[in-house]
């Protein structure tokens, strides 16, 4: 399983690195944002540790996905991370796959549960 490698786009992203482009999808975050959003968007389920989360954005960075930028608040000197359209593209193609799955999940389990003809 891959976390994020450019050289094969078609792999699925594991779980916690597709948490966090969903996260930094609809705006820009820094690393303890990101975290509090990922438990909040999965109702506590996913805690990520920081380690997780850093090296998802050193990998995520180095392919391009996302990009760095420094904010610069009175109170603060800190890091925010926002999606690149190469990132977008990748969790958009990683949410097709995954309709796509579903979609096959459930016209099998329909299956199951139709009455056999003979």
């Amino acid at each position: 399983m891959r976390h994020v490698d450019t050289r094969h786009s078609d792999e699925p992203l594991t779980e916690p690195v597709f948490l966090i482009l969903s996260s930094i999808s609809t705006e820009p975050r820094h690393g303890y944002a990101i975290m509090q959003d990922v438990e909040a968007m999965t109702d506590g389920r996913v805690r990520l540790s920081t380690g997780t989360v850093y090296g998802a954005l050193r990998r995520l960075l180095e392919a391009g996905l996302i990009r760095r930028f420094r904010e610069h608040e009175p109170s603060r000197d800190r890091h925010t991370y926002e999606m690149t359209t190469a990132g977008r593209q990748v969790i958009v193609a990683e949410l097709e796959r995954m309709k796509s799955l579903t979609r096959i999940a459930s016209r099998r389990l329909a299956e199951v549960h139709r009455p056999h003809t003979h």
